[in-house]
Parts: C-alpha cells; sequence; structure tokens
C-alpha cells in the first residue's frame, strides 16, 4: 500500500476515535448544579456613638516677660546723694525702700523761704483785719460824735435866736459838725478799702500756700521710693553723679507677676472657642476684660524642658489688637500672680524674664460627638448597620484635635463606627464586631 493512503486513513481513523470518545463523554456528563456563594464575614472593631463632655486644647509657646517695668527716671536735678546697697543688676528691693535721694539742700532752702513769704503774707492779713476793726470802731465813735454834735449845734441856735450868744459862738458849732461829718466820710472810704486790700491778701495767701505744696512736692521728689518688690535690670546712674530732669535712673522688675505673649493660629483659636458657637459678645472698651473673663479660658504654664512640677497656674488677660497677617495668629496675654512662690530648687525655678514656656489654652467642657481620626476616611464614616453589614456616612468635622475629632454632622448617638481599616471597601460587604471599643477621652490632645 502506498505511505500516503497509509497516512490517510490513519488521520480519518483518529478523527472516528475522537468523534466515538466525544459522544461517549456527552453522554456520561452529570448535569452542572449552581450554588450562590457567599462573601465570609470580616471582623472589625467599632465604637458606639455617644455624646461626652469634651475639652478643647491648644498648646502653644512664647517667653516670660514682666508684667510691670518701672522706669526709674529723676523728676528733679542734683547730685545723688545716696543709692540703695542692692542698686545693682539682679539686685532686689523690698517694696517702700529708698532706692535714690538727689542732694535736698537747695529745694530744702527754697522751701523755707516760701514758708515764710506765707507767715509774711497772713500777718499781713491779721494786721489788714485789725486795722479794719479798729476803723469800724472809730467809725462808730464819730457817728457818735456827730450826733452829739448835731444836737449841741441846736441848742446853739435857739439861743442864737433869742440873741443871747454871739454869732461866732454858732458858727464854731458849725464848724465842729462839719469836722465830724468830714472824719466819718473819712472814715467810711477808709474801711471800704479793707475789702479789697483783705482779697487780695487772701490771693497771696492761697498763691504761697500753694508754691509751699509746690516745694514740698519737689523736695519729695528728691527721694525716690521702691513702689512694688522688686528686682534691679538695669542701673544708669552711680552716688555722687549728677542727673538732670527726665533721666533715666534704673529700670525695674515687678516681681509680683509675669506675662506671656502666645501666637495661637486662626484655626486653633476657633477650635478654642467652639463651645461658645452662637454666643453673642458684645465688645468694646468698657466691658472687654469682662468679655473675655467670661470666655471661661483656662492657662496653664509648663518650663519647655523642665521637670514636671515645673508649672503655674495663669489667667487669659487679653488678646492682642489685630491677626498677625503673614502667621494669620492671634496673640494671647496669659499672667501669672507670684511667679517667684513655691520654688523648688532644681525642680520648680522661679518664672524669669526671657524663660521659654509651654502656655496650654482650655475651654470649658461641653457634649460633642468625639469619635478617633483614624476613623475618618476622607470626610467619610464607615458604619456597621443594624444588618451587619458596611455603609458609608459622609460627615461634617467641626474640630480636629490631636488623634480626635468633633464631628457636628453626619452622626447620631448609637451609631456603630468602624474604627479599623478596610481593604476592599464594598457598601453592603458583611462583617462582625470583634470587640467594642471604648469611648475617647474627653479631654483634647495636645
Amino acid at each position: 500500500m502506498p505511505k500516503f493512503l497509509k497516512n490517510l486513513l490513519i488521520f480519518l481513523l483518529m478523527i472516528a476515535i475522537g468523534v466515538i470518545a466525544t459522544i461517549i463523554i456527552k453522554k456520561n456528563k452529570k448535569v452542572l448544579v449552581h450554588e450562590e456563594s457567599q462573601m465570609k464575614a470580616r471582623p472589625v472593631d467599632v465604637l458606639t456613638v455617644k455624646k461626652q463632655p469634651f475639652t478643647s486644647e491648644v498648646v502653644v509657646y512664647g517667653n516670660v516677660e514682666p508684667a510691670i517695668v518701672l522706669q526709674g527716671k529723676a523728676e528733679v536735678s542734683g547730685k545723688v546723694s545716696y543709692t540703695h546697697p542692692e542698686l545693682k543688676k539682679g539686685g532686689s528691693i523690698a517694696k517702700g525702700e529708698v532706692v535714690i535721694r538727689i542732694d535736698a539742700d537747695d529745694y530744702q532752702v527754697s522751701l523755707k523761704q516760701t514758708k515764710a513769704d506765707l507767715l509774711s503774707t497772713k500777718a499781713q492779713r491779721k494786721q489788714l483785719e485789725q486795722e479794719q476793726s479798729s476803723t469800724r470802731r472809730s467809725l462808730k465813735l464819730a457817728e457818735a460824735n456827730l450826733s452829739l454834735g448835731q444836737q449841741e449845734l441846736q441848742r446853739v441856735k435857739g439861743i442864737w435866736d433869742k440873741h443871747l450868744i454871739a454869732r461866732s459862738t454858732l458858727d464854731a458849732e458849725e464848724q465842729k459838725v462839719i469836722k465830724l461829718r468830714q472824719t466819718i466820710e473819712d472814715l467810711r472810704g477808709k474801711l471800704a478799702t479793707y475789702s479789697s486790700r483783705l482779697n487780695s491778701a487772701k490771693a497771696n495767701i492761697s498763691r504761697s500756700q500753694q508754691q509751699v505744696k509746690g516745694k514740698e512736692t519737689t523736695l519729695g521728689r528728691t527721694e525716690i521710693r521702691m513702689p512694688f518688690d522688686a528686682r534691679i535690670s538695669a542701673v544708669n546712674v552711680e552716688k555722687g553723679q549728677f542727673t538732670t530732669l527726665g533721666g533715666t535712673l534704673f529700670e525695674a522688675i515687678n516681681t509680683d507677676g509675669v506675662e506671656v505673649k502666645a501666637e495661637v493660629p486662626i484655626r486653633q483659636m476657633q477650635a478654642l472657642l467652639s463651645s461658645l458657637n452662637g454666643k453673642a459678645i458684645s465688645l468694646n472698651a468698657a466691658n472687654f476684660a469682662k468679655a473675655i473673663s467670661s470666655l471661661q479660658l483656662k492657662a496653664k504654664l509648663s518650663l519647655v524642658g523642665g521637670s514636671p512640677e515645673a508649672t503655674w497656674d495663669a489667667r487669659v488677660v487679653r488678646f492682642s489688637e489685630s491677626i498677625d497677617p503673614i502667621r494669620r495668629t492671634l496673640g494671647i496675654t496669659v499672667a501669672v500672680d507670684k511667679p517667684y512662690d513655691k520654688v523648688v530648687i532644681g525642680k520648680r525655678p522661679p518664672l524669669l524674664k526671657g524663660m521659654y514656656v509651654a502656655v496650654s489654652l482650655s475651654s470649658p467642657a461641653y457634649d460633642a460627638i468625639v469619635i478617633p481620626r483614624k476613623a475618618i476616611h476622607l470626610g467619610r464614616a464607615y458604619l456597621l448597620d443594624e444588618k451587619s453589614q458596611l455603609t458609608i456616612q459622609p460627615v461634617d468635622i467641626m474640630l480636629e484635635q490631636g488623634e480626635k475629632v468633633v464631628v457636628s454632622k453626619g452622626l447620631q448617638e448609637g451609631d456603630q463606627v468602624i474604627i479599623n481599616d478596610l481593604i476592599p471597601i464594598i457598601v453592603g460587604m458583611p462583617l462582625v464586631s470583634s470587640s467594642k471599643s471604648e469611648q475617647p477621652s474627653s479631654k483634647g490632645a495636645k
């Protein structure tokens, strides 16, 4: 048989065998049954949402500055005759102690002269009053003499009418009455001048008294006393040195209080005041301090790099008048009273000028929905619904603080929030709660 035919027969045989095998397989094939597959429920950690007291807290930093700095200036000119032994940089001087005396001899002489002028003016006034009283008495006597003279004149006229006396006698009596009248007019004119003379004397006395008071004040200014407990930060004068009016003698820091000005970012400031959202406050110069107090902000200082005991209670005293246009921050000044009290060597130093401190500001507690930051995914929260399936809920974040966020919209009390990551994310996928996580702390993170 030719080779070509042999190969053809083998090929046809193989085709026949394949067809027979296909028929046998189709006859013996079982019918496929479709079974519905289910996704396996994944375990998740959930948090039951509920409102709780929450305190917003912000931590900022600043340097300690004295609350009051006194620039001791000379109010009179002269040579410095005395300086306090502690009048040196870093020295401490108690309230009421004399710091500097300026030679007062010239001022004492001037004061004595002014007092002598006052005494002289008072003596002049007293003399005028005595003269006025004497003139009044003289006027009364003159008026009485005039009355008697007029009576005598009438009697003499009666005798003259009877031609019993000479004309010269009548003329003499008339001259006496005229002189008495002239005396009375002179006395009245003199008495009228005393009123203006006394007023002038009173004005001179008042002027001299004011001069004495001014001289006494000037003399008192030769002695400079410390108005509060202070530490000296600068000294610009020495004993024996001449100082001029207005010259700076020293600089003193009040030890009764210090202040720290810290810059708070606007966003953090809004978070700090979130508990007051919707509250109306009227601000003006008269009630600004009261308005700040109504915010009920608490403040605490801690020394950066210091021990845990290096903390001080503080109070918010004022805000800056404007926003920093570059850093977008608002300045807040807090004050600490008695910064030198309760000093513990090596642990709690006094608050000194220039110290770098952390300022912790916190708001009053208010009820809010607080969840961990990790439970928020691009503005959405993953929830476990009543069917134990995954749902996705958009939420509005009022503020973010540390590892926590405060949700203002999107969640309600009782919602089951998933706090761990899920990959992949399929809405409706079955879930099972593996544990119940505790509600986050109500205090805001630093």
